[in-house]
């Protein structure tokens, strides 16, 4: 009995701590200013690695959308127009698209989201990956800590005719590497010129 109640008491005092650590660190992350005006200029869509919550957020909406380096064509009238793929000096390579349903129907299932089961969410374009084929590598989408993709979440009920923005980021092929082939599960694969950031 007298071990039970250790026990007990060692498992709530776990608990407490755990809390309060995860409580912390959500303190820690949630901080900034509401004031919209920062000194840096900066907007938060140019400092979270490329990273969004939804089809709305993230470099996607950064690029000149008339420039098509690509298209991607898949099942159920979906495409994506592909607008840039921009490797920066930290070792990444962001691309961005338009995706567009061109049917009829809302589109709802995803099919675009990786297998792996550590990626949280399923409505993503985390299935994504960039080929280096003169290398024969393949680079798929990083991930954050917290097994999120750094790419559009939230493809879900995409209306007919509806165009949505989308972006990933990839670690960066080498150098020398100047094409690469973007593919998503279930659309024609884009070969696609890498730019300088």
């Amino acid at each position: 009995m007298a071990r039970s109640r250790v026990s007990r008491h060692w498992r709530v005092v776990s608990i407490a701590l755990v809390s309060s650590a995860m409580a912390f660190s959500l303190t820690a992350c949630g901080g900034g200013s509401d004031d919209s005006s920062s000194d840096d200029g900066k907007d938060s869509s140019q400092t979270d690695g490329g990273k969004g919550d939804d089809a709305g957020d993230g470099p996607a909406n950064e690029v000149d959308t008339s420039k098509v380096i690509g298209e991607l064509k898949g099942s159920n009238d979906m495409s994506v127009k592909l607008h840039s793929a921009v490797r920066d000096e930290g070792g990444f390579v962001t691309v961005t698209g338009t995706l567009t349903n061109d049917g009829s129907k809302t589109f709802s299932y995803n099919v675009w989201s990786s297998a792996e089961t550590s990626v949280r969410s399923k409505s993503s374009i985390s299935g994504a990956t960039l080929v280096d084929t003169k290398n024969k590598k393949r680079y798929m989408i990083l991930r954050d800590t917290d097994g999120e993709c750094l790419c559009t979440t939230g493809l879900t009920g995409i209306k007919a005719k509806e165009s949505r923005a989308i972006h990933a980021q990839f670690p960066a092929p080498s150098k020398d590497v100047k094409e690469v082939q973007f593919q998503l599960p279930s659309m024609t694969p884009a070969t696609i010129k890498l730019s300088e950031g």
